[in-house]
C-alpha cells in the first residue's frame, strides 16, 4: 500500500534541523526501498518551511508510523503533528494507473 505522509514542523526546535539532517538523510537513503519521495513542504506566500511530506510504500499505517519514528528527526520535537494517510495512486507521468 501506497501513504502519504505530511509533517509538520514545530518552529521552536527548528535548530534541530541542521544538527540531525546528515543523519536524517542518511536514514531516508537506507529505506530507499520504501520510501519512495521526501522533502520539505513551504509556504506557498511567504517561501518558509511549513513542514514535509513522504510518499512510502509500506504493509499498513503502523508499518509507515514505525519509518517515521525510526528517522533521527522523530526524538528532537522537530516534528509537531504526523498525519499518515493512505495514498490511491491513479495517475502518474501522463498515464492512468486505472
Amino acid at each position: 500500500m501506497k501513504f502519504a505522509i505530511l509533517f509538520e514542523d514545530d518552529d521552536a526546535f527548528a535548530d534541530q534541523r541542521a544538527q540531525h539532517m546528515q543523519a536524517h538523510l542518511s536514514f531516508l537513503e537506507r529505506n530507499a526501498d520504501a520510501i519512495e519521495a521526501a522533502g520539505p513542504l513551504l509556504d506557498g506566500d511567504t517561501n518558509t518551511g511549513a513542514g514535509g511530506l513522504w510518499l512510502i510504500e509500506a504493509d499498513s499505517a503502523d508499518e509507515a508510523r514505525r519509518f517515521v519514528e525510526q528517522d533521527p528527526f522523530w526524538p528532537t520535537g522537530l516534528r509537531k503533528s504526523v498525519r499518515i494517510l493512505h495514498w490511491r495512486q491513479v495517475f502518474v507521468a501522463g498515464h492512468r494507473l486505472i
